[in-house]
């Protein structure tokens, strides 16, 4: 039953997210296409991953460093507008494609993250975290590289970005709402992530401190490694 599948997957992937901070969404992007038809990736990714990243932010809401978030915020309407302005022009064929190579460059090259570094503030961060998810879907590490800068303790970059991420995705989802996407037609679909994705958020905030953060996201690189390769070679072999 597809329900249940994509029940249980988005809870181990909101509880990684929980633990580590960073990779569930990605994660969950990477499988959502053997599950999903290519138009619904994006927006049913997104709605799932509001109540994951505010789950998760509510978990650890003592946490939260309330004051990047209005510089986050514009930054986001600004990008939101511009990447909603050329989303008509990107074939959604290839969206697998881009999350792939996206996952592949923010995992393992190091002058990609040198470049994104650039951009240290939040307002930059907002426009291209919120503008990007339009394309790719999980853009988490854009903010959670800022983060992990600013503040040492793992527990505010977790709460903090997990708010920044929901503020991102509610944002996607409202655009994908205007451009008449139906999210009715994935509703039992859409519940059951979410009853996952909460789910995850609690149990990973409850086990953030009982698991080796390093070792968990060596393992993690290597999986989400292996899933950007599998939906680079299904373009691939779809435009071969």
């Amino acid at each position: 039953m597809i329900e249940l599948s994509l029940a249980l997957i988005t809870f181990f992937t909101s509880v990684v997210a929980a633990v580590v901070g960073i990779g569930g969404g990605m994660m969950l992007i990477a499988i959502l296409p053997s599950f999903l038809p290519t138009n619904a990736l994006i927006p049913v990714h997104g709605l799932t991953q509001v109540s994951s990243n505010l789950s998760r932010a509510y978990f650890g809401r003592k946490d939260i460093e309330y004051s990047v978030v209005p510089k986050f915020l514009l930054g986001s309407f600004i990008g939101i507008a511009f990447f909603a302005g050329i989303l008509s022009l990107i074939s959604l064929e290839y969206v697998p494609l881009f999350i792939g190579v996206y996952i592949l460059l923010s995992l393992w090259s190091e002058k990609f993250n040198e470049k994104i570094k650039r951009y240290e503030n939040y307002y930059i961060a907002g426009f291209f975290q919120t503008g990007l998810s339009m394309v790719v879907g999980a853009t988490g590490p854009l903010t959670m590289t800022l983060l992990l800068k600013d503040f040492k303790d793992k527990d505010i970059v977790v709460a903090t970005g997990a708010l920044l991420m929901s503020l991102t995705h509610f944002l996607k989802v409202l655009v994908f709402i205007y451009f008449g996407f139906v999210f009715f037609d994935y509703i039992t679909i859409i519940f059951a992530m979410i009853f996952g994705a909460v789910l995850g958020s609690f149990v990973g905030t409850k086990a953030r401190n009982l698991i080796d953060g390093k070792k968990f996201t060596i393992i993690l690189k290597v999986l989400l490694s292996v899933l950007a390769i599998k939906l680079i070679i299904t373009v691939a072999y779809q435009v071969l």
